[in-house]
């Protein structure tokens, strides 16, 4: 078989979001709203179809957008976030994919962007473009009866009070707080006036429905919104009346350590409430030593999460903070794609340059994406072989250079 691989013209739409459905194991035609908001909201040109040349079929979907990803030490980095990966069964190990890939990496690159980022739904597939895992996302399951917490008294000890509060709310109060969090949480990724649209009903989607949550804003003694819960809860009883129910986090922002303190406790003590989800939190959130007990939040998901690719070195390196001083040069390898060189990284002034000095370690594009936000070792990648020293103790020095004293949290799928 072949197929022609290229940006979809407008007209093309029903049948790109067709394929993307398929691909999806979500079979079935889009409907003119689907159509109509994917066209009012994305980026035509950014959208790669691929299609068979006998039949004329959509066979394969990509598509890309503009985002900012902070890294350490606050900076927002634009990146080009990969989203909407497809290939038909039909149509796979034919080299779709490499060819829409190909493609994207190299507009990104002439847009300027210094990294691409996405969210693997299989693993083996991104490392040979230069992706590596940066962040791990973990869930709790919380045993409310053995935390140790008095339930009789959620409210705030800090002089904060917590309320109830409508989607509307949420829209108003929700961004800024986010953006305050973003800053100094690196890994996130920001966040634009439709995803609070439909995070919060204001728009919805037919095949996505928007069932309604339940939201409580926490502020500060000064009045100030620091902290955001949305969560959902299951009606499970028993015959003889005793309830079984759980809350499901959808989503929890904490611009400080009281505010996620003063949420926990909330939310584990809604009455007839035995189990609390997390959803989707940092490997090395505070919760589990939150609660007296720390047992009472048992791990139930820890998982790669946010995958990185350098684009442009310098400016990637450049972009970060770092937390010992200390001089590298990396030899980069990447065949296929703009990353490939020789730098030079003085940690201690925050600058990268290319430079012809010995390299003291080289690794390929994909460990320089785990390595990017802190959360990788260098020295267990050197045993995986993913990073090879070149000169004594580099691979310990780049150890201790990129690791960051809190890990990298993405709480966002795109």
């Amino acid at each position: 078989m072949s197929a022609d691989v290229r940006p979809i013209a407008a007209s093309e739409l029903p049948a790109w979001l067709t394929a993307l459905n398929s691909g999806f194991l979500t079979p079935g035609a889009p409907t003119e709203s689907d159509v109509a908001q994917r066209a009012a909201h994305s980026d035509l040109a950014r959208m790669q179809g691929a299609f068979d040349k006998e039949t004329g079929r959509c066979v394969a979907t990509f598509r890309s957008f503009a985002q900012e990803l902070t890294v350490p030490g606050g900076a927002a980095v634009a990146s080009s976030a990969i989203s909407n990966v497809a290939v038909l069964p039909t149509h796979r190990r034919q080299g779709l994919l490499t060819r829409m890939m190909e493609a994207e990496l190299a507009a990104a690159r002439a847009r300027g962007d210094v990294l691409s980022t996405l969210i693997a739904a299989e693993y083996p597939i991104y490392g040979r473009y230069g992706y590596g895992a940066a962040t791990v996302h973990a869930e709790w399951e919380v045993d409310v009866a053995r935390t140790g917490l008095d339930r009789s008294r959620p409210a705030p000890v800090d002089g904060g009070r917590i309320d109830l509060v409508d989607a509307a709310e949420v829209r108003r109060v929700g961004p800024a707080l986010h953006e305050r969090m973003r800053a100094s949480r690196h890994g996130m990724v920001d966040r634009d006036a439709r995803w609070w649209s439909l995070k919060t009903g204001l728009e919805q989607m037919s095949h996505r429905p928007y069932r309604e949550k339940m939201q409580a804003v926490y502020r500060d003694a000064a009045g100030e919104v620091a902290g955001l819960a949305v969560y959902q809860a299951d009606d499970h009883w028993t015959d003889a009346k005793t309830p079984l129910n759980t809350v499901q986090v959808v989503d929890l922002l904490a611009a400080t350590p009281a505010a996620e303190r003063a949420l926990w406790h909330f939310l584990c003590s809604i009455d007839w409430v035995l189990k609390v989800r997390t959803g989707n939190r940092a490997p090395d959130d505070l919760l589990p030593e939150l609660l007296p007990d720390a047992r009472a939040a048992r791990p139930v998901s820890a998982a790669d999460f946010l995958w990185v690719r350098v684009l442009d070195v310098v400016r990637a390196l450049g972009a970060r903070t770092y937390e010992v001083p200390g001089v590298l040069v990396l030899e980069v390898e990447d065949p296929t794609g703009p990353a490939a060189g020789r730098y030079r990284l003085d940690a201690g002034a925050g600058t990268c340059t290319r430079t012809g000095e010995p390299a003291g370690v080289r690794l390929d594009a994909s460990a320089l994406g785990s390595l990017y936000l802190g959360d990788a070792s260098a020295v267990r990648l050197a045993a995986l072989g993913r990073v090879a020293e070149l000169e004594p103790g580099a691979v310990r020095l780049a150890d201790a250079v990129f690791r960051t004293a809190r890990r990298p949290w993405c709480p966002d799928v795109f």
